[in-house]
């Protein structure tokens, strides 16, 4: 069957949401506007393709939700080309455009630049019920970290080591969350990582499934230090009830930040930036995801200084006074 470029526009459109192949993406015009999330059992899949369906405006402005790998896949997706915008975590989007962190040795991508700060994205830590009550406890145990290019993988290794564990100390997985979830279910993994916006779907199904599940406290001495060392996490607490028979729980938390790329035209990312904080995407915020009423353009800034607004996101937050 052949498509139109106009059928394709609708389709894209209406649908909000695509998937990112392993190659390269062709360039498109410049209506369209790719925002990189995470994987579909997370929190940035979902809000992605609310945003996207939210801002989109044919033939004016097309935006689609782009399933990834996750933070570190999405700034380099933004850096190469391949999508024009994408969620990631404070700390990544930072390590990323300074050039430090886990981006130490490698190119800077200066080019980065932010739109808005989304949201609180909360670190979970499940375990099987009953065998652990620390991420201490964790050692000997087989423990899934998220898939190389997620932000979770970059925290899971800092509180493990804040902790005085190694990824030898443990068996690692290295899998995306309702992966691990299955490998829960049949019990060849006993705890995996997350960090997103709850609830997440993998947990929230999880939950209700087998002989339960629980989530491990990332608190005390050791993340306090953790986070004097790495500023960009928060205190943070996941409350009862958010799972099925899970209660609350004190963790960490990092912001969820949505970024681009300065080679985009001020315009577009003007318009882009207006229409994420119009009183059309406030409603579907507001009746979407559990995250998607914590988007507020009074948070809009939080944490975002250390990756520079782009240039047409400067100029809406000065036109609304939200910058002087």
């Amino acid at each position: 069957m052949h498509f139109s470029k106009r059928d394709l526009l609708r389709l894209c459109g209406a649908a909000g949401v695509m998937t990112l192949g392993s190659g390269r993406l062709m360039a498109q015009a410049p209506a369209f506007f790719r925002i990189g999330t995470g994987g579909t059992a997370g929190t940035y899949y979902p809000v992605g393709g609310m945003i996207a369906n939210a801002i989109s405006e044919p033939p004016k402005l097309v935006a689609t939700a782009v399933a990834s790998n996750g933070s570190v896949a999405n700034v380099n997706g933004i850096a190469g080309g391949q999508i024009e915008s994408g969620f990631s975590q404070a700390d990544v989007a930072y390590w990323a455009y300074s050039g430090t962190g886990i981006f130490e040795g490698k190119p800077r991508l200066e080019d980065l630049r932010s739109i808005a700060n989304l949201y609180p994205e909360s670190v979970h830590l499940v375990v099987r019920k009953g065998i652990a009550k620390s991420v201490a406890d964790l050692k000997g145990k087989r423990v899934s970290l998220d898939e190389p290019g997620s932000g979770t993988l970059v925290n899971a290794k800092a509180i493990l080591a804040a902790f005085g564990i190694s990824e030898k100390d443990i068996t690692a997985e290295y899998v995306k969350p309702n992966q691990a979830a299955d490998k829960m279910k049949d019990g060849t993994v006993d705890a995996f990582f997350f960090t997103g916006g709850y609830p997440a779907a993998a947990i929230s199904e999880l939950a209700t499934t087998g002989s339960g599940i629980e989530l491990l406290p990332i608190s005390g001495p050791q993340a306090e230090k953790l986070r004097k060392d790495l500023p960009f996490f928060s205190a943070d607490n996941i409350p009862a009830g958010i799972y099925t028979g899970v209660g609350a729980v004190d963790t960490l938390a990092v912001g969820a930040h949505w970024v681009t790329s300065s080679k985009l035209t001020n315009d577009l990312v003007y318009a882009v930036t207006k229409a994420l904080w119009s009183n059309k995407t406030r409603a579907v915020l507001d009746i979407g995801h559990a995250k998607g009423k914590v988007i507020r353009p009074e948070t809009a800034l939080a944490g975002i200084g250390g990756v520079p607004l782009h240039d047409g996101a400067l100029r809406f937050y000065k036109e609304a006074g939200l910058i002087k």
